[in-house]
């Protein structure tokens, strides 16, 4: 939803914050590293070595020292054909599994148990990151026989509930290039591959805030996805409720989105949104090195 990141796509306008009450320029390097990731991380868009010098107050040679040791490590990349950079797979990974640890003892997954019980199928809960929705939690139906992801696995975006929803609320633009980047798999005979008709599926679910996977990328099983709004009501996340197709119709699946939405709701109360960081976060550095 704005989302990406390892939080979804970005808002690309953000400003990175300052760095925090250390003085980064007098820290030692690994404090200086941290630093530079931090101000990335809160940056939601590329920034090149310069920039980061000016934020943080440290020296150019020594910013470009540290960067490149990160970049060699995979925690930042280049961002193509610029010389700005932006966070590394390495770096969204290791996000993406703390937060998905810290989610098995939180209220998130106490509300996702909940809703489960209510239902009687499996809760999933994730995020879009890059090309793909990962699984930040997810609660398994008492049903013998199930699907087993693990929090932290990866499925495809043109072909799931959530994947799709998190599609349909990207800028068209933004939406295009991303299904153009790569091939559309058919993982069944109802996965939808063409370019046109799954547009004006995702026009849809837009409209209507309710996404479902009819089959598409597991044969036998049906998904029906809604969306989780941070605090400032910008989408954050997606819920989902998931069932094989001989024991929960696409149909019944629908009549759950009253409890679905119901949860999301609780869900939206524990995403804590970064705040937002000064119009010039720049001055302000100069205003303290005054």
């Amino acid at each position: 939803m704005t989302w990406n990141t390892p939080h979804g796509p970005s808002d690309l306008g953000s400003q990175p914050r300052p760095a925090r009450s250390e003085d980064a320029s007098r820290a030692y390097p690994t404090i200086k590293a941290v630093a530079i990731l931090e101000a990335m991380a809160s940056a939601r868009r590329p920034l090149s070595i310069t920039e980061l010098g000016l934020l943080l107050g440290i020296p150019k040679p020594t910013v470009h020292r540290i960067v490149r040791m990160l970049e060699d490590k995979g925690l930042l990349q280049r961002e193509p054909g610029d010389r700005r950079f932006v966070l590394g797979a390495r770096l969204v990974s290791l996000g993406l599994d703390i937060i998905a640890s810290s989610m098995q003892l939180g209220p998130r997954h106490a509300i996702l148990a909940a809703l489960s019980a209510e239902l009687g199928e499996t809760c999933n809960f994730g995020v879009m990151a890059g090309s793909h929705v990962v699984y930040l939690d997810r609660v398994e139906s008492a049903w013998p026989f199930g699907l087993r992801f693990e929090p932290g696995s990866r499925v495809p975006l043109h072909c799931t509930s959530m994947g799709k929803l998190f599609l349909s609320l990207l800028p068209k633009q933004k939406r295009a290039m991303l299904l153009r980047a790569a091939p559309l798999h058919p993982y069944t005979a109802n996965t939808i591959t063409d370019l046109d008709a799954l547009d004006a599926e995702l026009d849809r679910i837009r409209e209507t805030g309710i996404s479902t996977d009819n089959q598409e990328f597991l044969a036998g099983v049906v998904c029906v996805a809604v969306s989780v709004a941070s605090a400032s009501g910008r989408p954050a996340a997606a819920l989902a409720v998931s069932a094989p197709n001989a024991r929960m119709s696409l149909e019944q699946a629908l009549k759950h989105v009253p409890s679905l939405r119901a949860a999301a709701a609780r869900l939206s109360e524990t995403i804590v949104e970064t705040e937002r960081p000064p119009a010039n976060p720049r001055r302000k550095l100069r205003g303290k090195a005054a």
